[in-house]
């Protein structure tokens, strides 16, 4: 019996101790300036606002950067963890604001290449009779 309490003792020490190991690791992360997630975020934006974003895609490139802005309030802050949050949502609204600017782009270059082709099969019938 003393061996059985002994071994749910030990057992539970283990599940203690790594449950106490875990929530440092937590804690600590959470310290730590998401500098790198924030770099890559700002870098999405900028690629947003080259690709087209103010004229394509508004909505969510304004997203982007206000997302942006809370991010970087929340770093001087020093809340890191919501600054994480924040740059993560603005890179994911930054990509779709690329992603809305490209395709919009390619439209537009695909419709005035069929009125091109349009004009030339006109120019083409005329001659033809």
């Amino acid at each position: 019996m003393k061996n059985i309490n002994r071994l749910k003792s030990a057992q539970m020490m283990r599940s203690i101790g790594l449950s106490a190991t875990v929530a440092v690791f937590i804690a600590g992360c959470a310290g730590i300036p998401p500098t790198e997630q924030m770099a890559v975020s700002k870098a999405a934006v900028n690629n947003a606002s080259s690709a087209g974003g103010n004229e394509f895609a508004p909505l969510p490139l304004r997203s982007a950067m206000e997302k942006m802005d809370a991010a970087e309030q929340a770093m001087r802050d020093e809340e890191y963890e919501l600054a994480r949050q924040l740059s993560q949502q603005a890179q994911v609204d930054a990509q779709l604001a690329t992603a809305t600017a490209r395709s919009a782009k390619a439209q537009k270059a695909a419709d005035s290449l069929k009125a091109g082709t349009s004009v030339l099969r006109q120019e083409i019938d005329r001659n033809a009779q």
